[in-house]
């Protein structure tokens, strides 16, 4: 059953990555930026983990966490 869950939940992975992948190409999405960073902290800010994350973006888990601190830490400085 482990393993049904698990390739069930790569699917969906790959499936909110083509969608990301779309989105970025967008000009109306995050306003046309395509960073990773960004992308990472959108999908962190509606409740993703990490290891979801990183295997969405095809990044390692610890950049993804950077990521989305160094994120983070710019809305901070800006106000």
């Amino acid at each position: 059953m482990a393993d049904l869950e698990n390739i069930s939940s790569q699917k969906l992975n790959v499936i909110i990555a083509l969608m990301l992948h779309n989105a970025a190409k967008d000009e109306t999405f995050n306003k046309g930026k395509q960073k990773t960073g960004d992308l990472a902290a959108y999908l962190k800010r509606h409740g993703l983990g990490y290891e979801d994350i990183a295997a969405i973006l095809g990044s390692p888990i610890a950049s993804v966490r950077e990521l989305v601190r160094l994120k983070g830490h710019a809305k901070t400085r800006k106000k």
